[in-house]
């Protein structure tokens, strides 16, 4: 067993190493195009910093643990909300802006709830089994590319950051990228195989291993990522980052795992599908009560008990 744990805190750590350096060369790569900061948060440090859940997902689909792929990312999507959008409303609350509240937060709850439609639609509407298929994958994928093109079209005026961009060296910005998807693809067999392995050895199930373990590890650069930018007062990029991260990890993560594979959502309980939509419900929430067009510290302590209470459940129904 401690081989497994050596080998599980090795893939993590590639998994970390390699989302950062990801993130930093592609963000090098964005602001050299001039793209806004809460964008480049939602899109390009959204995406990279769930390139993890991406790796493990695609892994486990790969290896057809369907409780794995669709554990790790519901399971991601309320760590990102309730605990780290709950730590970061602690240390600087969040402004709400009318442009998040138009188009962002509403994508973020639409590609919840289509995600437990197609998922679930054995139970809802008694129409075959709870499975996520190639067909409902290649939907989510679609929406993901339309959604990703839409947000482009915010440009920066920061001409600072595009000219500190321009003076960084190409191939040091490739070399993250790349150096950064290797390690994440390396990092991420580790991960999920150990993983597995580790679940086998408790009795557990893949599932729980996927929505606290795998979920939490993977989510960790979400969270450096907001809190950083939280002590250094960009709110905007660290609510870019959370909602471009849960969009990412539906859209693009499950539709590209459906892909590979079809998902049963057979492992996945009522409980489960409660807690991600009501975790992106309450962000909207969150504007319109309490402190209007804000998450603040009152919001933030709701969130870190909403976290609380799910772990509270999931270890009692190990």
């Amino acid at each position: 067993m401690a081989i497994q744990l050596l080998i599980l805190a090795a893939g993590l750590l590639l998994i970390l190493l390699g989302a950062n350096y990801l993130v930093e060369g592609s963000s090098a790569v964005a602001r050299k195009f001039g793209i806004s900061e809460f964008v480049i948060g939602l899109t390009i440090v959204g995406i990279g910093t769930s390139a993890p859940e991406m790796v493990v997902s695609f892994l486990s689909s790969l290896q057809g643990k369907a409780d794995m792929a669709i554990g790790n990312v519901i399971g991601s999507n309320i760590f990102n909300t309730l605990l780290i959008l709950g730590i970061t409303a602690l240390i600087s609350p969040l402004v709400i802006t009318r442009s998040n509240m138009k188009k962002d937060i509403p994508m973020n709850i639409f590609a919840t709830v289509l995600l437990i439609v197609l998922g679930m639609h054995g139970t809802l509407f008694n129409l075959g089994t709870d499975t996520l298929t190639r067909y409902d994958g290649a939907i989510l994928l679609l929406i993901f590319i339309w959604y990703l093109y839409s947000c482009f079209h915010n440009k920066s005026d920061d001409e600072e950051n595009q000219e500190a961009a321009r003076k960084s060296p190409a191939w040091l910005t490739v070399l993250m990228i790349v150096g950064g998807l290797a390690g994440l693809v390396f990092g991420g067999r580790l991960f999920v195989n150990s993983a597995s392995e580790l679940a086998r050895i408790f009795g557990v199930s893949d599932k729980f291993i996927a929505i606290t373990v795998m979920a939490g590890g993977t989510s960790m650069p979400e969270l450096a990522t907001c809190v950083v930018a939280a002590l250094k007062g960009k709110g905007q990029l660290a609510l870019g980052n959370i909602l471009g991260s849960n969009i990412s990890n539906i859209l693009l993560i499950l539709g590209g795992s459906a892909l590979i594979n079809p998902l049963s959502f057979s492992g996945i309980t009522a409980v489960d599908l409660a807690t991600v939509l009501a975790a992106a419900l309450f962000i909207m929430l969150s504007a319109w009560m309490f402190r209007k067009n804000k998450l603040d510290r009152f919001e933030g302590v709701i969130l870190l008990l909403g976290e609380a209470a799910y772990m509270w459940y999931l270890i009692a129904n190990i």
